[in-house]
């Protein structure tokens, strides 16, 4: 252990990742499937009374300082063209592995610079010696590096033996062990990219398919949320729906037997739905976006944003927005806006945005009381910049879509026009360029020309409001 000590901070979480591994794999040899669950239950339990004991003590990192991969606290962070900062390590390894989008919002990487962020590790830097916190840039050694890699491959290979060792109880065992075998497989499919693809290299996913069927809550919840885990790892994705997955998924979605399991069955439908080609395959099955529509009216926060995410990736397929709409989406959509919950609001304006871009959306929006709870985002300090943005070329858009209507509405909000004109000044750069486009038709608004006036705009700025 000396020796180790030596190694930077990667390093020894790899070498401790190889060992949980090998220990994993020895209890399920020595002991079976049998007491896996009960143990875990009692480690959750003991973890929450010492979460509870020290919480006082042990100084919470912010989210912004983790990372998005690793959840670690970032010692090297660096920026992709996405716009998102992860540590070095991590979003190296993710993108070395053949993955091509940025796996916080699965949009595509332009290119693979990863740019140094110098002022996030020097916050992370002041925090860090605020709160007494170690704080030390990995060490990058030849010996280092070999012991490293070394102990990745052990850890592989541990991976593979358990994964083996669980798909084999998994097909043959009786169903209280297949159940237990499900949640084993679960949090290992949790932990690391390795496990995520020797699961499925081990033939776990046909067998997982006939869980999502069955009767038993937790069955099905462990088999829908270890397909969502696995399919965080992009090469998976295409294994997913290869195995016949998808219907199972989304009748989980539509008649789960738990809250839990239909809310992880619309984050797996958000993570498949990354890839341009499944947008469309999911979207032609006709009770996935219907369903999808059931949780966010009757789900959980949880279950709204979910759904929300997942319809956002579908909605950017067209053939899918006449189903949105058809669906009740949008007025379900408008009522989230009143919602307060962090990120729900932003995630629902983004659907919102991504429909307006399209004619058939933009009406489906005219027709609902959106603009004033649209235009009272614009106000609210607590709204993100981003979605104020959003907020703002939505607005544009129903201008634009040539209805006097509309436009008659906005040009009688009194907080609009200070709220537009304070996005001139302290709005994201395309805000601002929305804002003085909404500006200048709503100055230049009479009612009596309106129609020329406005239809006048959408000539000029329909191309700016589109993308």
């Amino acid at each position: 252990m000396r020796n180790q000590n030596k190694l930077g901070a990667d390093q020894n979480v790899s070498i401790i990742n190889s060992l949980i591994c090998f220990m994993r794999y020895c209890k399920c040899v020595l002991f079976g499937v049998t007491e896996m669950e009960f143990d875990a239950q009692m480690q959750s339990s003991r973890e929450h009374r010492v979460s509870r004991s020290e919480s006082k003590d042990v100084p919470v990192i912010p989210d912004d300082f983790r990372c998005p991969i690793s959840l670690g606290l970032m010692k090297e962070p660096v920026t992709v063209s996405t716009g998102q900062t992860y540590e070095l390590s991590s979003i190296t390894r993710w993108i070395e592995e053949g993955n091509s989008t940025c796996p916080k919002n699965r949009q595509k990487l332009l290119h693979r610079d990863l740019i140094p962020n110098h002022a996030l590790r020097n916050l992370i830097m002041q925090y860090c010696d605020a709160h007494n916190i170690p704080f030390a840039k990995p060490e990058n050694k030849k010996c280092s590096s070999m012991e490293s890699i070394m102990s990745s491959k052990a850890g592989l290979e541990a991976a593979k033996m358990t994964a083996a060792f669980l798909v084999e109880k998994l097909a043959a065992g009786p169903f209280e062990a297949k159940r237990r075998v499900a949640y084993e497989l679960r949090l290992l499919a949790k932990c690391s990219v390795d496990n995520r693809a020797c699961i499925a290299e081990a033939g776990a996913m046909p067998l997982l398919v006939s869980l999502l069927s069955s009767e038993d809550p937790k069955a099905q919840e462990h088999a829908v949320t270890t397909f969502l885990n696995l399919s965080t790892y992009e090469r998976n994705k295409a294994k997913i729906m290869k195995s016949g997955a998808l219907q199972p998924i989304i009748n989980v979605l539509r008649n789960g037997c738990s809250m839990e399991a239909r809310e992880n069955a619309a984050a797996a439908l958000f993570s498949l739905s990354s890839v341009d080609e499944y947008k469309k395959v999911i979207g032609e099955r006709p009770e996935a976006i219907p369903a999808l529509v059931n949780l966010l009216r009757h789900g959980t926060v949880r279950g709204k944003r979910d759904a929300a995410t997942a319809f956002f990736n579908l909605s950017l397929f067209h053939g899918n927005v006449s189903q949105v709409i058809a669906a009740g989406a949008v007025p379900l959509l408008i009522d989230v806006l009143t919602d307060d919950t962090p990120g729900l609001t932003d995630n629902a304006v983004s659907v919102l945005l991504v429909l307006a871009n399209q004619l058939e959306g933009l009406l489906a929006i005219c027709e609902t009381s959106a603009i004033p709870l649209i235009s009272s985002l614009l106000r609210l300090s607590s709204t993100s910049p981003k979605c104020k943005e959003n907020c703002v070329a939505i607005l544009l858009s129903m201008c634009c879509s040539g209805r006097d209507k509309t436009v008659n509405n906005l040009s009688t909000l009194p907080s609009l026009m200070p709220s537009l004109y304070n996005l001139l000044t302290s709005g994201t750069p395309r805000a601002k360029g929305k804002a003085r486009s909404l500006l200048r038709i709503l100055h230049m608004w009479e009612p009596s020309g309106a129609p020329q006036t406005i239809l006048s705009y959408e000539t000029e700025y329909s191309v700016t409001t589109v993308h």
